[in-house]
């Protein structure tokens, strides 16, 4: 679990993405797609294609 501030900003990419993509892949799409800065302390939320990334506890 994270625990975030009140301060700290999260950004969602709406639509999917390939999640096979390095973090550095990632990291461009933040910078380019966006024109975010990737090293900035906000978090980013990516979905795949599925919307089904999450596993479930057994």
């Amino acid at each position: 679990m994270l625990t975030l501030s009140s301060h700290t900003s999260v950004y969602l990419a709406a639509g999917a993405t390939d999640l096979r993509r390095s973090i550095d892949g990632l990291a461009a799409l933040v910078q380019e797609g966006f024109g975010l800065d990737p090293f900035s302390p906000c978090l980013f939320v990516f979905c795949n294609p599925a919307h089904n990334d999450r596993q479930q506890p057994k």
